[in-house]
């Protein structure tokens, strides 16, 4: 209490020691990246099974999107290996992988939109999954990771 008076009267502030960084933000990261290389890895095998067994998925009759089950595979293994190399990148604390997993998650969830009439369970769990990658990303912000150590 008396170095604050004694500052107070000499015009100078206190010195502020930087708050430490919240466990919870630098755990919602990790899940963020270890949920994005598992999406990543899944993708990646729901796209190998389109492309080696074109009748796997069974599409519904009449559906608006109608795109080649190969097509698709081809689509969500590109996807789901960028997903999980941006979430290796975002374990290992790159800023710029933050934004580009965001970007990855989105369309990973809008890919597993338009592929619901094909395998509708796995696509909704799908886009849960990334909504949730979504905000984990959203709330780190680079002053917690600069703070973190990143």
């Amino acid at each position: 209490m008396s170095e604050q008076m004694s500052a107070a009267r000499q015009g100078t502030d206190p010195p502020v020691e930087p708050e430490p960084v919240s466990g919870w933000v630098v755990g919602m990261v990790v899940f963020a990246a270890i949920m994005m290389v598992m999406i990543g890895a899944f993708q990646a095998i729901q796209g190998l099974a389109a492309v080696l067994k074109d009748q796997f998925y069974v599409v519904a009759p009449n559906y608006v999107f109608d795109i080649d089950v190969t097509a698709w595979g081809w689509t969500h293994m590109v996807l789901g290996v960028l997903l999980a190399v941006t979430g290796f990148f975002v374990l290992s604390g790159r800023a710029w992988a933050r934004a580009v997993g965001i970007v990855f998650a989105v369309l990973n969830a809008v890919s597993q939109f338009l592929f619901l009439p094909y395998y509708p369970v796995w696509s909704i769990l799908m886009i849960v999954l990334d909504v949730a990658v979504i905000w984990a990303l959203c709330v780190y912000g680079r002053q917690e990771a600069e703070e973190a150590g990143y």
